[in-house]
């Protein structure tokens, strides 16, 4: 977990450069990305999809009004870093993150980071860990708005009877993610 830095939300990202790589892996398309220049500290996003234009278009959504470049030669050993940790997600994805959400989002994404591969918690037990019992459906919440796809592990997320619940990159892909810790 090291090159972890967490700041607060801007609200405005127009006009901010990312520069973003994809890879082909067992579970489809992978895209990660970072800022250029700036406060940028590491990678700020990690997608999954079924395609190259699927996972593009779901940076175009996250960074609304960002410019988009392909291509970094920084970007080399992360994207490999990335396409690694869907094959055996099991092992550490040590990459410098640029995580940015709420403080409570932060909170639950610091959390998740702290689930040992192989194991599963639920929502609840979540809310719990990060001091707000109640805050069930804004843990559900801060798992839809991750970015980071393998890197803050909700794919580790279950409903409170252990059944898969929802996960942003398809129920087949947290399924197969949980199956390859499993047998790890």
């Amino acid at each position: 977990m090291s090159g972890v830095k967490m700041i607060s939300v801007r609200a405005d990202e127009t006009g901010e450069e990312i520069a973003f790589a994809l890879a082909r892996s067992s579970l489809g398309s992978v895209l990660v990305a970072r800022r250029r220049g700036g406060d940028s500290r590491g990678v700020c996003a990690i997608l999954l999809g079924d395609g190259p234009q699927q996972v593009i278009r779901e940076l175009e959504a996250q960074f609304t009004g960002a410019v988009l470049t392909e291509g970094d030669p920084a970007l080399e050993q992360p994207i490999s870093a990335a396409s690694e940790a869907v094959e055996r997600p099991w092992r550490p994805l040590d990459l410098p993150l640029d995580i940015r959400g709420t403080d409570f989002q932060k909170k639950v994404w610091d959390a998740l980071r702290k689930i040992p591969p192989g194991t599963t918690t639920s929502y609840a037990q979540v809310a719990q860990t990060i001091g707000a019992p109640k805050a069930l459906r804004a843990v559900a919440g801060a798992c839809a708005a991750n970015r980071l796809a393998i890197a803050i592990p909700c794919h580790r997320v279950l409903r409170s009877n252990g059944s898969l619940s929802g996960y942003r990159w398809g129920m087949e892909r947290k399924r197969q993610l949980l199956e390859r810790e499993k047998n790890f």
